[in-house]
This record gives structure tokens, sequence and C-alpha cells, in this order.
């Protein structure tokens, strides 16, 4: 299918989909598309104020549209556990859930549990949400798991298992870098457990986007993305990869989607490949077991052979 676009998203009515960081950029248009289709719409955000703004902006768009807010810190897993348990409360089955929250190249810091930043919210507290949260979406027939990554996993030739908190040699975008690799070697590790299930995994990236992602990076990484700057595409367009992922009927289970030009920068969502470390099973179990014994949630599905 060549330009997919929004007015190829089925009709979502009865559907529930849970989308992080959801308040901005690709997220919020992410969410208010589905909300648009008829999804019933949480925002998972950190920051309430600003997710119950971003609610309002979606429902003047579309009249009776169904959006809800939940509080959601990635970057702390008693925040995970809390809003895992305040949604399980209230959904008995959830249709999607869209990780698409993160935060791209600042300066060294640490979540609340001691984890390097990047590494702790955009990988452990994705992990640690998903699997508090993957009961309700294995009880819900065509369930999806969406993760968003980056072209950014280019950046590292695999997971630095002997200092995955970058208390060495510190270096913001490879760090961010791993962080990414982990999105991508995560989906496919659950994708092979989700065998025998109605629900599938699949990952996403939204090429270079006009977004806030990187708002909190240093001055001189800033500077050095300026030439970039004029290649990026709207926040519109960066989050139809994560779309098609989530409601495409012929995606499958494993699939990476991202824009179809100039390097996968910008254009139409397509399938693409993710580089050879990605795809290395031995280190996406190894990743696994390290991430249920950082985070303390094991997933109710068993590894496959």
């Amino acid at each position: 299918m060549s330009k997919w676009t929004i007015a190829d998203i089925p009709d979502q009515a009865g559907r529930t989909a849970v989308v992080t960081g959801s308040n901005t950029g690709i997220g919020f248009e992410t969410a208010k598309a589905l909300a648009g289709k008829g999804a019933r719409v949480v925002l998972a955000v950190r920051n309430t104020g600003k997710g119950s703004d971003a609610a309002a902006r979606i429902m003047a768009e579309h009249p009776g549209a169904d959006v809800a807010v939940q509080e959601l810190d990635l970057s702390s897993l008693e925040s995970v556990r809390a809003a895992a348990d305040q949604l399980r409360a209230r959904h008995e089955t959830i249709d999607l859930l869209i990780n698409n929250a993160g935060v791209m190249a600042p300066p060294r810091s640490t979540t609340k549990d001691g984890f390097e930043l990047q590494f702790g919210t955009n990988h452990l507290g994705h992990f640690a949400f998903t699997g508090l949260l993957l009961d309700r979406l294995v009880a819900t027939p065509g369930s999806r798991i969406v993760t968003v990554s980056s072209s950014a996993h280019r950046f590292v030739n695999g997971i630095r298992f002997d200092d995955l908190q970058w208390e060495r040699d510190y270096r913001a975008m490879r760090a961010y870098g791993q962080s990414k690799l982990a999105n991508l070697m995560f989906t496919y590790e659950l994708q092979r457990r989700l065998a025998g299930t109605h629900t599938i995994a699949a990952a996403a990236h939204p090429g270079a986007s006009q977004t806030e992602l990187g708002r909190n990076a240093s001055l001189r990484l800033t500077l050095a993305f300026l030439p970039v700057v004029p290649l990026q595409q709207p926040a519109t367009m960066g989050a139809l990869p994560t779309l098609r992922a989530a409601t495409d009927p012929g995606v499958l289970g494993g699939q990476f989607f991202g824009p179809d030009r100039l390097f996968e920068t910008r254009g139409y969502p397509v399938v693409v490949s993710s580089t050879r470390a990605s795809h290395d099973i031995d280190a996406q179990r190894r990743l696994w077991s390290v991430s249920e014994e950082l985070t303390g949630v094991t997933y109710p599905i068993p590894a496959t052979v």
C-alpha cells in the first residue's frame, strides 16, 4: 500500500488505546488520530495538567471523543506500578498499548530508581508498564503493543551489559541509541513470547520529526542537529508509522515501520529493517532477564525455545 495515511485507519469504535507521552508531539498526534476514529484513548503522561490540556484540544477537534488522562512517570517504577494498578481497575481489556514516551540526549542523570535516565525511561519504564498490563492485552483479541524506537538504534553495535547505566564514558546520543536499540530488542523478544496468543508486538520510528523530544539536550548537541532541521517533517507525518503499526489489519508481529524516503527521515510509513544487533536473540534474552531483575516485573508468558 503506497502513501498510507490517517484515512486508512479502520474504525476504532469500542477499542481502548493507552498512549504514553501523549500530551505533545508524535504521541499527541497518535492519540488524536485514534480518538478521531472512535477509540477510547487514555493519555498516559507525566504532567497531568498538560495531559488535560491535550485532552481538551483533542475533544475540541473531535467533539464526543472519549479521552481520559492517566498520570505516569516512566522514570519512577513506583509511578509505573501505580498507573498500571489504576488502569487495571478501570479496564478489563486493553486493545492498544503504544509505548511512545521518551527522553533524548540529556546530560547524564538518573531516574528515581537510580537508572541512567534514557535507559530507565525509554526502555525499563516501558518494559515494566507493558508487563504489568499484559494480562489485559492478551485477554483482548486483536490487541497490539507498539513500541516507538528510532533510527538512532544504529548508533550502537549492541547493549553495554558491562555498563548499562553509562557510569563510565557517558555519551548522550550513544546512550539514547542504546535505549532505542533496547526498544527493538524488547519488541522482537516479546513477539516470540506472545506466540499462541491473539496479541502482537510491533515497532515504529518517526524519522526526523518536529517534536519536543530533544528539549533536554545540551546546547552542543542542539547546535549539532541544526543542519537536520530543514529535513524534519511535521509530527502528524511522524506519527504515521506508529499508527500504521497499531491499526493496519495487515501488520504482522515483529514488523518495524518507518518513513519511506530520504534514508527513512521523512515520508509515508512502510516496513523497514533494523540492525543485525537488534536481531541478536541471545542478547535479546539477556536484556529481557536483566530488565526483569532491575524492574522486579516478571511477565505472565513463558520464554520460547
